[in-house]
C-alpha cells in the first residue's frame, strides 16, 4: 500500500504568508475558526512504512520533519526515514529544503537535467556532500524504480512526464522572450506507483493549463493531487498584494472556464485534492463560499499532517 503524507501544502511563503495581509492570511494569522497556517508544498511517500521519499524539498522542511514522527530517526544515533529526494521543478519552495539536508546522510536527489544545472551553478548546494548525496537524473516518460544512495530498491516506482508551465521565477531571463527561456522540463508532473502491488497517483503542484495529452493521461485515475495555486487568474491584484497573474507564473486557477474544477469534471478522477494553495486563495477558508465550491465540486483542500493511503 502507497502512503502519502503531505508535509506542507501551501505555495511559496506558506500560509500566512510573513508579509501578507490580505483577508485570507489575517484570518490564518489570527487564528479564526475554519483555518490553519500551512507550510510549503511538499509530500512524502511510503511503500513500506520505513523508507520514505520526500517530492520537493521546501524551505519549511527543518519544521515540518519535526512535526511529523513519520520523518523521526529511529535507529543508530544517526538515521534518517528519508532515502531520497525527487524534484518537479527548480522553484526556490521547491529545493531550497535540500540545504536542511545536508548532516552526512545518505541520500539520493532526482531531478530533471535542468534542474541539476541550477543545483550545480549554485555553490551553496555544494553543501550536500557527494559523498553521501547522489545526484540522479530523472528520465522523463521512462517508468523505473526509485533507488537509495546504496542502489537499493525503495519500492516506489515514478514516471515523470512534462506538463504546461515556466521556468522558476528566480531563473527568468527577460532576453530570452516571453517564456523568459522556459524550456521543456522546467516544470514536470509525476506518476508514483507501488512497486509490489501497482497502486499508484498522480503528483502535480504546478501546472499552467490542462492540455488534451495531460487529460488523457490522468483520466479514470484514484487519486491527483494537483496545482491549487490561485483561486482566480488575477487573484494577486485583486487581494492588492501582487501583480503577477497565475498564468504570469506558470499556475492554472481553480474558477472559471479555464480552470482546473472545470477542466477535471469530465475526467471521473475519484479523488481530486488541491495542494500548493497560495496565501491568498480563499479556499483555505473553511466557510468561504469557493471553499463551498470546491467541496461541491468533488474536490479536497489538502493540509498539512494529511496522510492519504492508495
Amino acid at each position: 500500500m502507497l502512503k502519502v503524507l503531505i508535509l506542507g501544502s501551501a505555495a511559496g511563503g506558506g500560509s500566512p504568508q510573513w508579509n501578507c495581509n490580505s483577508s485570507v492570511s489575517r484570518a490564518v494569522r489570527e487564528g479564526k475558526s475554519g483555518t490553519s497556517p500551512r507550510t510549503q508544498s511538499s509530500i512524502a511517500v511510503t511503500s513500506n512504512d520505513e523508507e520514505w521519499i520526500l517530492f520537493n524539498a521546501s524551505p519549511d522542511l527543518g519544521s515540518q520533519i519535526l512535526k511529523n514522527h513519520q520523518m523521526h530517526p529511529k535507529k543508530d544515533l544517526r538515521h534518517s526515514p528519508i532515502s531520497g529526494v525527487v524534484l518537479t521543478n527548480g522553484d526556490v519552495d521547491h529545493v531550497a529544503g535540500l540545504l536542511t539536508l545536508r548532516e552526512r546522510q545518505n541520500l539520493s536527489v532526482y531531478a530533471h537535467n535542468r534542474v541539476h544545472s541550477v543545483l550545480k551553478d549554485n555553490s551553496i548546494f555544494n553543501v550536500l556532500n557527494p559523498d553521501y548525496v547522489e545526484r540522479r537524473e530523472l528520465r522523463m516518460n521512462e517508468k523505473f524504480e526509485l533507488k537509495d544512495k546504496e542502489g537499493k530498491g525503495l519500492g516506489l516506482e515514478i514516471e515523470a512526464f512534462e506538463v504546461p508551465g515556466k521556468i522558476a521565477l528566480w531563473l527568468e531571463d527577460e532576453s530570452k522572450g516571453d517564456d523568459f527561456g522556459s524550456e521543456d522540463g522546467d516544470t514536470i508532473g509525476l506518476k508514483i506507483c507501488s512497486k509490489n502491488d501497482n497502486e499508484f497517483f498522480y503528483y502535480i503542484p504546478a501546472c499552467a493549463k490542462m492540455t488534451k495529452k495531460l487529460a488523457d493521461k490522468i483520466r479514470d485515475s484514484e487519486v491527483v493531487l494537483f496545482d491549487g495555486t490561485l483561486w482566480q487568474n488575477d487573484e494577486m491584484a485583486s487581494s492588492k498584494v501582487g501583480e503577477k497573474t497565475g498564468q504570469r507564473m506558470g499556475h492554472m486557477n481553480n474558477s472559471g472556464d479555464d480552470g482546473s474544477i472545470e477542466a477535471f469534471k469530465k475526467l471521473n478522477v475519484k479523488r481530486k485534492i488541491f495542494i500548493h494553495i497560495n496565501t491568498t486563495n480563499p479556499i483555505l477558508l473553511e466557510d468561504s463560499r469557493e471553499r463551498k465550491i470546491v467541496e461541491q465540486n468533488g474536490w479536497e483542500v489538502s493540509y498539512d499532517g494529511m496522510e492519504i493511503k492508495i
